[in-house]
């Protein structure tokens, strides 16, 4: 047997291929394609990898899932069965994961737009902390924690100082004076943490440094005001699994040890919110070929509307139908939108012989895929959850209708 896209529930034998336990060949004859599938004992060995690795070399790391990478109902039910926290954005999202069962002290909540509904929602179910992006939503919070009379926790998320980035508070002389104000006097929140997300895809250790520079530069600073935090986040920023080996991931967290060392950062808890890393592999879609041009351009029956390039994935595509044939010819690779625009990959390696209905396999498609999805202009794939034997259908959109709705109604 051989692994395809390096992941070890994509198996090639002989000529056929085998997703889990289930051969490619049974699961295109129960549905037409394209389909989307996710791999949950992928999903688990990639938790119990990244859990075991971070609490093995951080005696006091936590973990909390950024749903925004995939918030299937069912997929969020896995996190939660594994014992993790949830890093939410928005109201959909803390429904669902209050819906789930996650605890509320499991539960970080933020991003740079707080709603009226979920800041109130967030206080009154006492997540562990509410992320703030905008110093003024200091207040927001502390009137809402009056309301209540609740002492709400909150993180500051800091500017990385990426280039050009714009998420999160530049500590500057204004922006300090009035964080001592808004602190002092908001006596219904506390601050403990600090955020720095730096970007994601993030497989070099020099960009996890970088991170870690501006966290302890920011720590500097607040001390420097008499503001002292608790506990730092790192946010998340890792690649897909099969992208970042286990041996490669170990390598990362031991070198992020060192330099919080290096820093010599005093801190309770450290949290990571990754996202991708647990599910990105864990996805895939079987489209196939509909169009076959001279100049070695293919189009699939998917395309960017459920294929975002803004998902950043590390997409890999394989002719299932000819998998033994060698993949080594550049080949462009487009989609059914009716834009020019909706170009999935090009210069790609494929086969030499490209036709009409082959079966075209997409991998480490987990992650983003379906959240940045625009629908335009066609409905959302069937949807399977397959572990070992069992194919579970989880999304329909003839019975769901679409699935950030279902995720509502769950």
């Amino acid at each position: 047997m051989k692994k395809i896209s390096g992941n070890p529930f994509l198996q090639k034998i002989d000529n056929k291929i085998l997703i889990d336990r289930v051969p490619l060949d049974k699961i295109v004859n129960i549905s037409e394609l394209p389909i989307m599938i996710f791999l949950e004992n992928r999903i688990r060995e990639n938790i119990r990898n990244f859990d075991g690795i971070f609490k093995k070399i951080f005696t006091n790391y936590q973990c909390f899932y950024s749903f925004k990478a995939n918030y299937l109902p069912q997929i969020c039910q896995i996190i939660h069965s594994e014992g993790l926290g949830a890093e939410l954005v928005g109201m959909l999202e803390l429904s669902l994961a209050l819906k789930l069962g996650f605890p509320s002290n499991k539960i970080i909540v933020g991003g740079p737009y707080l709603s009226n509904e979920l800041i109130e929602e967030s206080v009154k179910s006492h997540v562990k902390e509410i992320i703030i992006y905008n110093l003024k939503d200091i207040d927001r919070v502390n009137r809402t924690a009056i309301k209540f009379k609740k002492i709400q926790n909150i993180c500051l998320r800091i500017n990385s100082q990426k280039y050009r980035s714009k998420l999160g508070v530049d500590l500057n002389d204004i922006s300090l004076k009035l964080l001592d104000s808004l602190i002092r006097k908001s006596k219904n929140v506390k601050l403990t943490t600090v955020l720095s997300h730096y970007t994601t895809q993030m497989n070099n250790i020099e960009q996890y440094k970088k991170n870690i520079k501006s966290l302890a530069q920011a720590i500097e600073v607040l001390n420097k005001q008499e503001i002292f935090i608790e506990n730092i986040n790192l946010g998340g920023g890792f690649p897909e699994a099969s992208i970042m080996h286990k041996s490669q991931l170990e390598r990362i967290a031991i070198q992020v040890k060192k330099a919080l060392d290096n820093y010599e950062l005093d801190y309770k808890k450290i949290y990571f919110e990754p996202g991708r890393y647990f599910v990105g592999d864990a996805g895939l879609f079987i489209a196939s070929i509909i169009k076959v041009t001279n100049d070695r351009w293919i189009f699939l029956n998917i395309g960017n509307n459920i294929c975002p390039k803004f998902a950043r994935s590390s997409l890999r595509f394989y002719n299932a139908s000819k998998i033994n044939y060698p993949h080594k010819y550049k080949t462009s690779i487009a989609g059914i939108m009716p834009t020019e625009q909706d170009v999935l990959a090009k210069d790609f390696f494929l086969t030499e012989l490209l036709d009409e209905q082959d079966i075209i396999l997409i991998t480490n498609a987990g992650a983003y895929t379906l959240t940045f999805s625009n629908r335009f202009p066609y409905n959302l794939p069937k949807i399977f959850l397959l572990k070992g034997n069992n194919l579970e259908k989880i999304f329909d959109h003839i019975d769901d209708h679409d699935f950030s709705i279902k995720a509502l109604t769950f």
